[in-house]
Formats: structure tokens, C-alpha cells, sequence
């Protein structure tokens, strides 16, 4: 998935990118149901989209399958408990606010704190975070008009990424306790402050990866100076390095991905497994009970069960069919956990690269360009997906009808009433056929982008396609195994879009970067200076009926220029073997891996 963290929803910018074949690894890295007493203590957790980087900030990284990776080797400030609660990680630092207005926060790193390396995290470890997240040292950069993909020259500066909450940010923030803290000042007061900030990338290998020094010492420097006398030159490099230098799909290199937190990535088979060991420089009190954590990749849910029952994973989170509920439930000492969860199904179109939803395709008419999109939107059958395909697993499942909230807001049933998404709720061909008329045309190729080999995305582009066959549509099969990277950068090899968001926090704000123009997660050319304005206005509002009211005049518009469509929260099947204790799952990212730290084997 790509979180609401690209799951391309993450905390830190939104939301995630929801997001195929594996072989068994190797025998040391076999399940903990074929341990002995005296050997080392390992869990595999099979998953569907295989890691690809280690940087989850950026634009292209931004997913849930880098998120659940990293939380195991990246420490934060704090994080979610089984009850959604956010819980402070003293043992790593902490935070306090030292002024309301203006609104200043102070975050102290622990002394205890430190790079799997050694090298102890400091004031320049949170710079480069700042810079990095808050995009406010960016220089404004071309998009090639034909691809969508940013074009950064050498002596750019851009890091790709943009917290909205952070771009408050404005000054660079204030070194304190011998390089220890940072204390963030805010121009406006930001109502999501909690979940906005944390270390990002360690600032001595950013350095080093930029052509910066080898030594720590002097890579924390340049990094800190660069970014205190705003040195272009020198913030050009180290932008390149931040933005591109943590991407791999195999073993990574040395020093590509240094662990803060208790695990560290040791091995990594492309597109297979990833393998974690203990980072034995990691004090903290997330110390995990287990000495290694393997992930299996595979797209099919219908594998994944057939390797759970085999012993060769001990849990998985698949995004699961009705048969996949059903297998899951007969095998024997197998704990079953279903719900709902935090991620939503939808359908995005871009509307920048020159095809069907592109106004340039019509001359530059943005009239025609919407009236095509709609008339795809009522050729979506959101109700027989949900019916066909989620029902078996969540009887109570209903289509969702709503971009921002989940369908167990409080607020979600004045949103849905309000916010205009009824227009959408049936599959009207003749009304589409109608609108393709008024643009004048009959006939639209539609090229779908998806995950390749995940069985339930097919059987949903299958009842679309033949859906919207009926109005003029060819929707044509783009799937791809590299679908969520390919969202921010390759939209010149697709016209819509078929992915889950998955939630990473509870935060107001947590959909700013996916409708905000040139958001992290906007991947489609999206602009609307109404709903930019509208979340301008809902970071800065605590009143909560005033941040539901906002809300829904963002959704007005966002259903009135058909943005897109939701169809479904996803259903929560969570399983694992019975010998492993503390599961825990929750219905946000990071989801089963929620608490990895009390995971340990018993019997």
C-alpha cells in the first residue's frame, strides 16, 4: 500500500500508498514453528508489496510497503497503541511546547539515541529532517509536460517531499543542549503538531552520500552550515542525496540504510524477502524479544495462506478475498483477527499528461476535461465491487463516500449527506454516454494503473472495465508489479488509477498533501486554489464542528471537479501462527506490525 503514508496516508505528509511472486528463503531464516529451544528466536510475516525505499518521505517512496519496514528500524518521537492512542517514546527524546503563540515546540533527542553505526543522533539529524519535510528550501522545478515526472537540474535544490504542517515552519529552527534539540517556531498555529516531526535520514551519510566528507563529525557540519547559511550549492547535493540516495530492492549498500530503531535490514532479495536482525547499538524500550524478523513478499492472498498453513510465514495482513477469509479460518492453531481497517479503495485520474482527463486534450476546455471524467466516474460499479468482492468477507461492508473520513467518523454521515458524492453512487451509462456526447467523442481509452497479481485489484478492474465498456470506455490493463513508484513518476504510462490510501494518523490534516496543489501524494496535476485555501484554514483550526464544516466544503469541491472516487474501506483480515504472542494489530499503518516489539514465541 503507499500511507494514505503510496498507502502512494503518510503520517507525515498523509497517508500511505496501500499497496508479486516469493520463494522460501534460506533454512537460517526458516519459521519460528520450526525452531528449536536453543536456537535464535525468528517471525516471518508474509506481505504483499515488496519494499523498495528506505527514505518513506519522499514523493516515489511514500508507501505503506516502505512504512512497515522502517518502523522497525526508524525510532520516532512517538507513536499509535493498539487503542490509537499517541504514546511519547521518552527512551528516544521528547517534545514540549515552550510557547502557544507564536506556537514553538522543542524536541530533545535522548543521549541514548544513535545510529546503528554509533553514531549518536543529533541537532543535524532533525535539520535535515526540517529541510526535508517542510520543503521550504525548495527551489521550484520543472515537470516534464508529456510524463508528469519532475525534472531537477544540478544546481537545484529539492527534496521532494512537503509536509504541509512543516512548510509553517518558516525559519530554520533553533539548536539547543549542545546540539541535542531543535525548537520549531510556527507561523500560524498548526493543529496536527504532534504527528508532524521526525528525524528522516541520517544527516552524516546524506553528507557523505552527497560528496560532503566521510567523516560523521564533519558530514553532521556541512549538513547543519549548509542548511543555516541556506548554501545552494552545497543543499543541492544534499537534496540529490536525501531524495535518491536511500532507494534499493536488494541487500542494501553500506551505511544506505543505518538503523535508529531495535532492527536493521541485513539481506534483502528482490522482490522475495527482506530480512531484519537486532541492531545491537539500539537502547531504547522498544527493544524487540525477537533476533530476527523476516518479510515475504507475495501479491497472492491465496499463496500467503497456502504458506502460513505450510509453516513457512507465521502472519500475514493479505488483502484478502472471501476464500482467503474462509482457508484462513479453518487452519488450525491459527488466530483470526477481522474488522475494518484504516485503508480505503478509490480510483484516481491524472489530469496532466495528455490523455483522456487532461484538458489539454481538449484544446485546453477544463469543462470538457471534468464532463469526461465524470462520465467515467458513473461507469464505476462501486456498489457491485462491494458487493461481490467485500461483502463475503464484511457483510455490514457499504460503499464509501468519502475522501477524508473514515466510515466510523462521527462526522461521516453529515459528509456524506453534504458533500455531493451521491452523484457518483450509482452506474449511470446513459447519463456518461450523455456527457461523452456533449464533449463529442464516443469512444475513451482509459489506461488503468494497479498492482500486478493481486487478485482482488484484477476481479475490480475486470467489473469496471466491462462496466464502462457499456458507456465507451476501453479501459485497458496497465498493471505493473512497480505500480506504486510509477505513480509519481511515470504518468505518461497511465490515465487512472486503482490503489488504496491507508491512514497513519488520526491527524485533521492528514489528507492535505494528496488534494493540495503539488501535494507529496498528488500525483495528477490536480489544482484547486478553493481547496488549497480550505486547508490553509483547517491547519490552523482547533475548533473541532468549525474542522468538520471545513472538511466538507473540501469535499464539495473535491466531488464537484471529480477528483476521483472511493469505493470501499478495506476489510481487516489479520492471522497469525498461535506460537507467536503480543500480536496486536491496529487499523492504521502500520497495522499488524503495530507493536512488533512485544512479538515473541511461546510453547
Amino acid at each position: 500500500m503507499k500511507i494514505k503514508k503510496w498507502a502512494p496516508l503518510a503520517a507525515l505528509v498523509g497517508a500511505t500508498l496501500a499497496l508479486g511472486a516469493c520463494s522460501t528463503p534460506a533454512s537460517e531464516d526458516s519459521p519460528t514453528t520450526d525452531q528449536t529451544n536453543t536456537g535464535p528466536k525468528v517471525v516471518t510475516v508474509g506481505w504483499n508489496q515488496p519494499f523498495y525505499s528506505y527514505n518513506e518521505n519522499t514523493d516515489h517512496g511514500n508507501a505503506s510497503a516502505n512504512a512497515v519496514i522502517t518502523t522497525m528500524t526508524l525510532s520516532t518521537f512517538n507513536y499509535y497503541d493498539k487503542d490509537l492512542n499517541l504514546v511519547p517514546d521518552t527512551s528516544f527524546g521528547n517534545y514540549e511546547i515552550v510557547s502557544e503563540d507564536p506556537l514553538k515546540i522543542k524536541y530533545t533527542l535522548s543521549e541514548n539515541a544513535k545510529w546503528s553505526d554509533g553514531t549518536p543522533l543529533d541537532s543535524a539529524d532533525l535539520l535535515l529532517a526540517w529541510a526535508g519535510l517542510s520543503s521550504n528550501l525548495n527551489d521550484s522545478v520543472d515537470t516534464d509536460e508529456e510524463t508528469g515526472e519532475v525534472i531537477v537540474k544540478e544546481d537545484q535544490v529539492f527534496f521532494a517531499s512537503g509536509s504541509p504542517g512543516l512548510a509553517l515552519v518558516k525559519d530554520v529552527p533553533e539548536i539547543g543542549d549542545d546540539g541535542k534539540s531543535v525548537t520549531l517556531s510556527y507561523s500560524k498555529p498548526f493543529a496536527d503538531w504532534e504527528t508532524a516531526f521526525a528525524p528522516t535520514m541520517p544527516a552524516h551519510i546524506t553528507a557523505k552520500f552527497a560528496g560532503l566528507g566521510d567523516d560523521a563529525a564533519a558530514g553532521k557540519k556541512a549538513v547543519t552550515e549548509a542548511i543555516q547559511n541556506n548554501d545552494r550549492k552545497a543543499l543541492a547535493k544534499i537534496a540529490e542525496a536525501w531524495r535518491t540516495g536511500f532507494d534499493f530492492k536488494a541487500t542494501p549498500a553500506e551505511n544506505q540504510a543505518l538503523a535508529s530503531g531495535p532492527y536493521i535490514i541485513t539481506e534483502y532479495t528482490e522482490g522475495q524477502s527482506i530480512i531484519l536482525e537486532k541492531n545491537e547499538n539500539y537502547v531504547g524500550d522498544k527493544a524487540g524479544k525477537l533476533d530476527r524478523i523476516v518479510v515475504r513478499y507475495n501479491e497472492d492472498p491465496q499463496a500467503q495462506v497456502q504458506a502460513l498453513q505450510n509453516g513457512e510465514i507465521d502472519m500475514l495482513a493479505p488483502q484478502a478475498t472471501a476464500d482467503t477469509l474462509t482457508q484462513l479460518q479453518a487452519l488450525q492453531n491459527v488466530e483470526v483477527a477481522t474488522g475494518v481497517d484504516g485503508t480505503y479503495e478509490h480510483v484516481d485520474m491524472v489530469q496532466n499528461n495528455g490523455g483522456p482527463f487532461d484538458p489539454a486534450t481538449y484544446g485546453g476546455d477544463a469543462e470538457k476535461a471534468k464532463k469526461v471524467r465524470q462520465a467515467f466516474l458513473l461507469t464505476i460499479p462501486r456498489q457491485a465491487i462491494v458487493e461481490q468482492l467485500i461483502m463475503p468477507i464484511n457483510p455490514n461492508a457499504k460503499t464509501r463516500d468519502s475522501f477524508l473520513l473514515l466510515e466510523d467518523d462521527p462526522n461521516y454521515p453529515a459528509m456524506v449527506e453534504q458533500n455531493g458524492s451521491a452523484a457518483f453512487k450509482d452506474v449511470d451509462i446513459e447519463k456518461a454516454k450523455s456527457l461523452l456526447k456533449e464533449v463529442g467523442v464516443d469512444k475513451v481509452d482509459v489506461r488503468l494503473l494497479f498492482a500486478k497479481d493481486n487478485v482482488r485489484r484484477a476481479n475490480e478492474y475486470v467489473l469496471i472495465q466491462e462496466s464502462a465498456a457499456k458507456a465507451g470506455f476501453n479501459v485497458i490493463d496497465s498493471s505493473n508489479t512497480e505500480w506504486g513508484s510509477m505513480l509519481a513518476t511515470a504518468q505518461d504510462k497511465y490515465d487512472a488509477s486503482l490503489f488504496g490510501w491507508q491512514s497513519t494518523s488520526t491527524a485533521v490534516t492528514e489528507s492535505d498533501a494528496t488534494y493540495r496543489t503539488k501535494g507529496l501524494n498528488n500525483f495528477y496535476g490536480y489544482s484547486n486554489k478553493t481547496v488549497d485555501g480550505l486547508f490553509k484554514d483547517l491547519q490552523v483550526e482547533t475548533e473541532p464542528a468549525k474542522q468538520a464544516q471545513i472538511q466538507i466544503d473540501i469535499e464539495k469541491q473535491l466531488w464537484e471537479d471529480a477528483f476521483g472516487t472511493t469505493i470501499f474501506q478495506f476489510p481487516a483480515v489479520n492471522a497469525w501462527n498461535k506460537k507467536v504472542s503480543g500480536v496486536q494489530p491496529i487499523s492504521i499503518s502500520p497495522t499488524i506490525f503495530a507493536g512488533f516489539w512485544n512479538w515473541d514465541i511461546t510453547g
